[in-house]
Parts: structure tokens; sequence; C-alpha cells
């Protein structure tokens, strides 16, 4: 790859941009800048993978919303949702060495799960958001969300808010918990140790579940803005974030420490595209089986093409990703996959092109779903091929 530098002047700000890229990936260097120009970046960082070759390696603008810190080539920021993918990934691992049964009740791993008609709840209505449990009906205390032992048994004692396995909604926040602690009650680790000894270790992964204190510093200052909330207050989008602490401060030591695989993993988008490549690569990093071609192919098999019930989009899903959709557009490839993040962050896989993609920003936009921004990177990055 070769070396790029360079800067965007947008709305009489000065970003620096820096990176490498194969020079045939010009137009997505191109779009990179102009995103800035267009004054729609702070900080962001874009990477993609072809094979187990990383051919765009870019990041630019600032990490703090005073723009006096260049977002630098270690930078990580929030990626909010784009971490459920993760989390699933983890729960397919343990599917593929027969620990657990994507069509066994979730009860059989995690016992006091059985309680309030869930004893019947399969681990694949968990994965694919049918589980009924995409809020808890009895508001704990604003914070609860850091609390991992309140979470999980809250959602095990309550009873679902329609029978299993029936209605999509997509479970914003209680996602990571429910697959998380399945993760923890079978493998005897917490989700983020689970995640940190089989991905981000043997693969030089930068993805943290429980940013390390040491790694602040090199956090980017996630620049918030209201997630689209609606005026009723007893939505079930309004409910389902009910026991994070109001205000809710994304930059806190105490939000970065805990984890909530649904909402808070923190990375750069290298290590996001490095994720990918295992998925694009029919479960291969490198020489390395990380999980079998057919673990891949359960992951992103279509379980339906419906209107969820919490915000009301219409979602092509998979197990733990949603797949290409005009509501999801991640490229011509019909059989790609991934996972965006509330504000704009995103990470997929073009598994016909062995393609793996990552973009991390820490200015988040205002839209419900995908933005313009990595849509034109994405356009951009097949412009190039």
């Amino acid at each position: 790859m070769q070396e790029k530098t360079g800067t965007a002047d947008g709305q009489g700000t000065h970003y620096p941009l820096t990176g490498r890229m194969e020079p045939s990936f010009a137009p997505v260097w191109d779009v990179f800048r102009n995103n800035f120009e267009l004054g729609e970046e702070q900080g962001a960082s874009v990477a993609i993978m072809i094979g187990d070759r990383l051919v765009v390696d870019l990041w630019g603008g600032f990490a703090d919303a005073a723009g006096t810190k260049p977002w630098a080539e270690n930078t990580i920021c929030n990626g909010m949702s784009v971490g459920k993918a993760l989390a699933a990934t983890c729960l397919h691992l343990l599917i593929d060495q027969g620990k657990v049964g994507l069509d066994e009740p979730v009860a059989r791993y995690w016992p006091e799960f059985a309680a309030n008609g869930k004893e019947g709840l399969l681990v694949r209505w968990v994965l694919d958001h049918r589980s009924g449990l995409p809020l808890l009906t009895d508001d704990l205390w604003p914070g609860a969300m850091y609390d991992w032992k309140a979470m999980t048994e809250a959602l095990a004692a309550q009873a679902p808010l329609w029978p299993p396995g029936r209605q999509p909604a997509y479970h914003i926040r209680t996602f990571g918990f429910l697959v998380g602690e399945i993760v923890r009650r079978v493998s005897g680790k917490s989700f983020g140790a689970f995640f940190r000894d089989n991905f981000a270790k043997p693969f030089d992964i930068d993805f943290q579940f429980g940013v390390d204190p040491k790694d602040f510093p090199r956090c980017a200052e996630f620049i918030a803005r209201a997630e689209g909330a609606p005026q009723d207050p007893n939505s079930m989008f309004a409910r389902a974030g009910r026991q994070w602490p109001n205000p809710l401060d994304y930059n806190a030591e105490v939000f970065r420490r805990a984890e909530i695989p649904s909402s808070n993993g923190h990375a750069n988008a290298r290590s996001t595209a490095r994720f990918y490549s295992i998925l694009a690569n029919e479960g291969m990093f490198g020489d390395t089986r990380v999980l079998s071609a057919q673990a891949v192919e359960t992951a992103r098999a279509e379980q339906y093409w419906a209107k969820e019930a919490v915000i009301g989009r219409t979602n092509r899903q998979a197990l733990g990703f949603l797949l290409n959709s005009p509501q999801f557009p991640i490229g011509p490839g019909n059989a790609s996959f991934g996972q965006s993040g509330m504000g704009g962050a995103m990470g997929f896989c073009d598994p016909d092109r062995h393609i793996a993609f990552g973009y991390i920003q820490n200015k988040m936009h205002a839209v419900s779903n995908i933005g313009p921004r990595v849509i034109r990177l994405i356009e951009a990055l097949y412009r190039s091929l």
C-alpha cells in the first residue's frame, strides 16, 4: 500500500487526513475527504480488506469536539450497535464447537431464564431478535445498564412481551445481555473476556468491550445527538433505554468500562475490517480456521424479511446480522451481511468477493439507519474494484 496524506477544508476547519491504500482505491480517499469537506465528519476511520490483504486504511479529523486532538492511527471510538455482530459471532463460535444448540432452549444453559413462560424460548430467537424481550417491563434504576447481574437477572425473571419466535423486534439494548449471558454461562468467562481470548488477542483485533483504563487516552470523544427518540415516552423505543442514566455521557469512565455488547464496543475501522475478514473468508483468518464454513453459512442465513416492532424498520434479518436490502444497502452483493451502529458506524462483509469493511466515526448523524457518509464510502469501494 502507498502512504497517503492530505487535508480537507470543511466549514472553516482544516482536517488532517492520513493512512495508506492501494492506488486503485483512490475513489475511497476522495469520498472520505469529501465527507469532511461537507462538514459531516469530525473524526473517522475507514478500512477495507480483500481476502487477507488490507487495501485501505485511512483515518482523519479530530478525536475531540474542540478539534485539538488529531485522530491517530490507534484511536478507538464507541461503535454503538456494530458490537452486536461480534457478540453474535461469539455465540456462533460456541454453537460451532457443539457447546450450544441453535434450536435448544436458552434455559438449557441459563436455568433461571425458564421463568414466566420462557422455558421453550430458543437460542435462535435470541439471535434473530424474536425472543420477545426487547426491553425491561419493570424499570430498574438509572444506570442499571452498567450492572450486568441486574440486567441479566431482570431479563431472566420477566415474561416475554409476546409469544417467542413470532414478532420481530429489534433488541436495541437487551440483545447483548441475552447473547452475552449465554456465552458467560457456557464458557465461564465474561463476554468481554471471551471475545478478547478468542478473537481480539489471537488476531490483533483492537475491539474492546469494557475498555482497559490504560486505553482511555486513545478513545475518541463520542459526539452524540438525540437518537431520534419518539415523543411518546412509553413507546418501546423510549422504554428500551430507560436503564441508561439521564443524562447519558458516552465518554464517561463508567460507560467505557462497562461491558454492554449491544451498545459500547470501542474500536477503529481497521479492527472492524479484520474481524469481518473472518466472515468474508468462510471462517478463515489467513491460514487459521476460526469458524467452520458451515457456521458462517448458518450465521448469515435469512430468518425473515419483515418490519420489526421497536424502531419500525423493515429488516432482512439473519442470525445476529442484517442482510443486504434496500433498507440496509451494503453494496451489490445479495450475500453481504453486517451490522450498523446508531450514529453512523458500520461493519460488513461481502463473502462473494471476500471483502471486509469497517467504518468508525465520532460524530453521530441524525438518522436511525445507515447514513449518507458510509453509503458513499461503500459505493466508492465497489467503484474501485
